[in-house]
């Protein structure tokens, strides 16, 4: 293990399993259904932590956790590349990244938009740009990589096999207990891109390209709200995010700063529904 701090993340990758394994034989449980929607996040951002900075030292174990995450969060772990480090990182909220929140249209409004409806759809909008991405990433594998291009069909495989083997078993346990949270963590893990950056300045000119947050949530989170300092330093590991993060406090507008995750989502996503005051004000500024 690289570093010791991951023993929350496998914390995380075990307890999830168990608590739908529990569930499955004792019957359902609201706190217990609740706690494992909040840890189907958690496997999203491990997900994202072990792309930018593998787990283990060992190829092999690395494999391995991917294999189990990908059976975690109901969907191949490859795609964090293609979407992610290629895209994402290396454009950060610019013109050319292929799921900057300002590129999407909603009902009634064009581009730019921070509301509820822009939030909800986000995640349906970037998987319509995603997924000819990783087609054309795979055929690139194919190509020039066949042994991983293998590796990546494995995944869906995995899914694929372990879903059909949970719906024959008892197909109502896999719905509820299964698909429906994966659905969630995965919901979460694209929408967290409108969180962090709707309403930023994209035009590369300064550091308000992100949103931070924080408060209790981000320890849990794996300091996920610190985004500044993750995009500046995409390879450090998790646990120095607060560190880094003091570097660019001062040069991130005002309004880029938020105390809490929920606080800023009642206001911009359901406040804003009541009064104009509460809206999301835009800091995009196009060349």
């Amino acid at each position: 293990m690289r570093n010791w701090r991951d023993w929350q993340s496998l914390a995380y990758l075990l307890v999830l399993p168990l608590l739908v394994l529990w569930q499955w034989q004792q019957g359902f449980s609201w706190p217990l259904y609740l706690l494992e929607l909040f840890l189907t996040l958690g496997v999203g951002v491990i997900h994202h932590n072990h792309t930018h900075l593998r787990i283990w030292t060992s190829r092999r174990l690395n494999r391995l956790t991917d294999l189990w995450i990908t059976l975690l969060q109901g969907h191949p772990t490859f795609v964090f590349y293609p979407s992610h480090i290629a895209n994402h990182h290396r454009y950060q909220h610019g013109e050319q990244d292929i799921t900057r929140t300002y590129r999407f249209n909603t009902p009634g409004a064009r581009g730019d938009t921070n509301h509820l409806l822009g939030y909800l759809l986000h995640p349906l909008q970037a998987i319509s740009v995603l997924y000819p991405e990783f087609i054309a990433y795979l055929k690139r594998r194919y190509k020039f990589q066949r042994a991983y291009f293998y590796y990546c069909v494995l995944q869906y495989l995995l899914v694929i096999g372990f879903w059909l083997v949970l719906a024959v078993i008892d197909w109502e346990k896999w719905l509820v207990l299964v698909l429906i949270p994966q659905l969630h963590g995965l919901h979460w893990l694209l929408a967290t891109n409108y969180l962090q950056h709707a309403h930023a300045d994209g035009s590369g000119k300064n550091l308000h390209f992100a949103r931070n947050f924080y408060g209790l949530l981000n320890p849990l989170l794996f300091n996920i709200g610190l985004h500044t300092a993750h995009h500046k330093h995409p390879r450090a590991h998790w646990s120095q995010l607060p560190e880094l993060h003091q570097d660019y406090v001062s040069q991130v507008h005002p309004a880029l700063h938020e105390k809490s995750l929920l606080r800023y989502m009642l206001r911009t996503y359901l406040l804003a529904l009541l009064h104009p005051r509460w809206r999301s004000r835009s800091l995009h500024h196009k060349d």
